[in-house]
């Protein structure tokens, strides 16, 4: 269970680098943590809110390849 999410991976953090402000990387962080969480077993709504908010504040957390264009 935990190998399908191991391979979602690269193609949430591939997806992460080609957005440009904190609303896109967070959404796309909500969606990717809720497909996470679901495909591991997890609740989709709190993989959702997890996922979003280290979309949304990656920047500020000074991650890289985070940054606004």
């Amino acid at each position: 269970m935990y190998f399908k999410a191991i391979l979602l991976l690269p193609i949430v953090f591939g997806l992460g680098g080609c957005l440009g402000n904190d609303t896109e990387r967070g959404i796309a962080g909500a969606a990717g943590g809720a497909v996470i969480s679901g495909v591991t077993g997890g609740s989709p709504v709190t993989g959702a809110v997890i996922g979003g908010a280290a979309g949304y504040f990656c920047r500020d957390l000074n991650v890289p390849g985070c940054r606004n264009e």
